[in-house]
């Protein structure tokens, strides 16, 4: 995610803080420190930052789950609205994708007891109902947060955490690509929802509301296209037309591929044939090269190395997955003894599965 910054690593996962979220802590005090001064201001932002080590936690429930299933988390990012882990892929059986889901909510529970107990062995009575308590007790905002938080999450609106148990408890009943068209469209009905509330005077509604309607649906599409490729080979889908270039090429001549012809990536061969790739040319590093006056440039010192390379025989399905990871609009194919032999694009794969779901009879898929 563009914008954050990795501050720690716990249990071998990346934790990073966006800017945002420094923005929020630093209006934070400042509202704080207008409102009642510095040690208001102090005791809101102390309570800012436990609240959000209490997210931090949750979201490690999930990662440390998805673990034990063979889920890899690559990092956890803390937000103004909350911490998003990313995971390299929720698992197929609904079993674990629902362990995984309450592992999030459950953390809190277990948060929210201890303070419970804390507040009861201190004070000996614990009246929930007080309304002084909160405002003079910080372990008793604590608790009603993790509380908050936990039936929150559970609100079945994809993709937040009830969201994704509902869609597990339908997979065990329908196929995966129904299951989560069904829990797409609730999430987006009480998205609708939140954000008519928000209309009432909640902003935070609102933009949770926009989170949960964008995020159904682009998993609802994702889904919906990861079913497509189901054991379809990478050569089914590579484009075989194409041009490349060389290393020492300027720019110059990849701008007049570019203008002459329907190609906008390019890869870049290696230093002789059969060699492997270097890598590819995406039009948009070009046309930032271009911005800078770089005409001159020699293509190898723009072209992008970390998109990897495919081969023919490779499910479709795994490629698609590396290029969202890493960013890359093309990867080359290779075959062993005779080099380069193709391009996948996400263009042409999100074309593909559109032709795949026409002649399925199915719905109609967005681009990737």
């Amino acid at each position: 995610m563009r914008w954050a910054w990795k501050i720690a690593s716990v249990a071998g996962i990346p934790v990073r803080i966006h800017a945002t979220f420094l923005l929020f802590i630093v209006w934070l005090f400042w509202a704080s420190y207008a409102r009642g001064g510095g040690a208001q201001a102090v005791q809101g932002v102390g309570f800012i930052l436990s609240a959000f080590a209490c997210v931090l936690l949750h979201e490690l429930g999930h990662a440390l789950m998805g673990r034990r299933f063979g889920v890899v988390t690559r990092d956890i990012t803390l937000l103004p609205i909350g911490g998003v882990a990313r995971l390299d892929r929720i698992p197929q059986k609904p079993a674990q994708e629902l362990a995984i889901a309450f592992a999030g909510p459950l953390v809190n529970v277990v948060i929210a007891a201890a303070l419970f107990l804390f507040l009861y062995v201190s004070s000996g009575v614990v009246v929930l109902g007080d309304p002084t308590l909160l405002e003079r007790s910080f372990v008793a905002r604590l608790f009603s947060f993790n509380v908050i938080v936990t039936v929150f999450n559970l609100i079945p609106a994809f993709p937040m955490d009830g969201g994704r148990v509902l869609r597990a408890l339908l997979a065990m009943r329908l196929d995966y690509v129904r299951a989560t068209r069904i829990a797409a469209n609730v999430g987006q009905a009480i998205a609708l929802l939140f954000g008519l509330l928000g209309l009432f005077g909640n902003p935070v509604l609102l933009f949770i509301a926009v989170f949960v309607f964008i995020g159904a649906g682009q998993e609802s599409a994702f889904v919906q296209m990861r079913s497509v490729f189901d054991g379809i080979p990478v050569s089914r889908a590579m484009i075989r037309d194409f041009q490349a270039l060389r290393p020492e090429e300027p720019l110059s001549r990849a701008v007049e591929l570019l203008l002459g012809g329907h190609q906008q990536d390019f890869p870049v061969l290696g230093a002789a044939a059969p060699d492997p790739p270097l890598g590819i040319l995406a039009r948009s590093d070009l046309l930032k090269a271009l911005a800078g006056g770089r005409t001159d440039t020699k293509v190898a010192d723009v072209t992008r190395r970390n998109c990897g390379l495919a081969q023919p025989g490779e499910m479709l399905e795994d490629v698609f997955r590396r290029m969202q990871e890493s960013g890359c609009p093309a990867v080359p194919v290779v075959e062993p003894g005779r080099g380069i032999v193709g391009m996948v694009t996400l263009e042409n794969v999100g074309e593909f599965a559109m032709v795949q779901a026409a002649l399925a009879g199915g719905q109609r898929i967005g681009p990737a």
